[in-house]
């Protein structure tokens, strides 16, 4: 039975993003991950437009968006970089307070019904964004449309913002490098209908995903369609430790990151049976007293999506009390604003725990040791594929004691220093190749598109 999955995808939020994204709020703008991260337009520079969801309220979208573009602009001197987020957000804001009702209330509704909703909310949200776009086109080289779990159908939202997307690139001329993106193998009738309608006449310069399975599914999915096959890279989230820099706390108290995911979340999202929210919240409670026993200090926190946010409010009295006072440090992050600073939290931990793919990523940057709470397939492929398989665990079925033993491995393992070093490499030598194909492609593009206006 197919399961209700868009509305809590830790993406983007579907239909119900839909809506909030035609006003975005004000926010703090973040100065972006690296040196040079705001736009500059020096006379004569390529100029590439992102496509992806980077300004999502979780803030892991905008931790890799930031270091495709920071990578990007190493690399290619005089490059200017624009975002243009899927949902038409224009900054980092905290998404909707009613979210959680919203979707909890369609959560409820039969497939077909759903399936409605998002193509009559989400087709307004595009008609809207589109002439945005168009306009916001003029003068792009070319497009890279990465990374994040693009090309997976949760109630045809992907599949709608990408044709509406790859519409305008094609209309305008300009190619599109497919960069690092996940693929699901979920894809409805009408969902794959739009993917390919996407991928009709659009000009595809380099197509990559970021795992195996990715790989196959794009290969099946599309391959037969004319897209070209994809080759695996790593996450570009790998490089966030080479653009912002690492911040030690002081003191010898090992810290443990704690991060938390609504059980809302990973109900619709796990492959595997579900843990009631009752069940979780116990086991968080024994898996902090499990690590005050042991001395170590616990910083939870979350990626910023607010229905987690909700959860840690939630959770914050239960926690207290499982970390007696006297005890080491207990401490409840406030949500960070932007990736750098989600960033530079995980840089200052001793060992992270959680659920979410890129607080694990910016983990192994930083050469952190981390536990993953598994909830689907994403998660595992990338603990294969940086070869920490044996630290995936599923939190609320293995005894907490299970995972604090595996913890206090990782703490006196640590990582495999060369393979991550050689991991970083590769990640960078990734996006050297993406420089590579957008500068011989943008130029190519630019030239058929003289031809066409004359």
């Amino acid at each position: 039975m197919h399961r209700p999955r868009a509305l809590l995808d830790d993406i983007d939020t579907g239909p119900a993003a839909a809506c909030a994204a035609t006003e975005p709020r004000e926010a703090s703008r973040s100065d972006g991950i690296g040196p040079g991260s705001r736009a500059e337009h020096r006379a004569g520079g390529l100029r590439i437009g992102l496509f992806n969801v980077k300004y999502s309220p979780n803030l892991g979208d905008g931790l890799l968006a930031e270091c495709i573009e920071a990578e990007l602009k190493r690399v290619l001197p005089g490059l200017t970089v624009e975002a243009f987020d899927l949902a038409g957000r224009t900054d980092y804001v905290e998404g909707g307070r009613l979210r959680g009702t919203a979707l909890r209330l369609l959560q409820s509704c039969p497939t077909p019904v759903r399936h409605g909703i998002a193509r009559t909310l989400l087709g307004r949200s595009m008609s809207r964004q589109r002439p945005v776009w168009r306009a916001r086109l003029a003068g792009i080289d070319a497009a890279v449309t990465g990374g994040g779990n693009l090309f997976s159908d949760a109630d045809l939202n992907f599949p709608l913002k990408i044709e509406a997307a790859w519409g305008e690139l094609r209309a305008a001329g300009i190619p599109t490098a497919v960069f690092a993106v996940g693929a699901a193998d979920n894809w409805s009738e009408t969902g794959a209908a739009l993917f390919r309608r996407a991928l009709a006449g659009t000009r595809i310069l380099d197509a990559s995903v970021r795992d195996a399975r990715s790989a196959e599914i794009w290969n099946r999915r599309l391959g037969p369609s004319g897209a070209p096959p994809a080759r695996v890279v790593h996450d570009p989230g790998l490089l966030v430790a080479r653009h912002v820099p690492q911040v030690r706390r002081p003191g010898t108290t090992p810290r443990i990151g704690l991060g938390l995911t609504h059980p809302t979340t990973l109900r619709y999202h796990s492959d595997e049976a579900a843990v009631s929210e009752r069940d979780l919240t116990a086991w968080y409670a024994a898996l902090v007293r499990g690590c005050v026993a042991r001395g170590w200090a616990v910083d939870v926190f979350t990626n910023g999506s607010p229905e987690d946010e909700a959860y840690l409010r939630r959770l914050r009295p239960t926690l207290a009390e499982a970390a007696p006072a006297g005890g080491p440090a207990m401490t409840f992050a406030p949500r960070f604003r932007n990736p750098s600073e989600l960033a530079t939290f995980v840089s200052g931990l001793d060992l992270l725990m959680a659920h979410r793919l890129h607080a694990n990523i910016a983990a192994y940057s930083y050469g952190i040791p981390q536990i993953g709470f598994t909830w689907d397939r994403k998660l595992v492929s990338f603990f294969e594929l940086v070869g920490r398989g044996d630290f995936v665990r599923t939190a609320g079925r293995e005894a907490p004691e299970t995972v604090l033993a595996l913890a206090e491995r990782g703490l006196r393992e640590g990582l495999d220093r060369r393979r991550h070093a050689a991991i970083l490499d590769e990640a960078r030598a990734d996006i050297a190749v993406l420089a590579e194909a957008l500068r011989t492609g943008a130029g190519a593009g630019a030239a058929t598109r003289r031809e066409a206006h004359a």
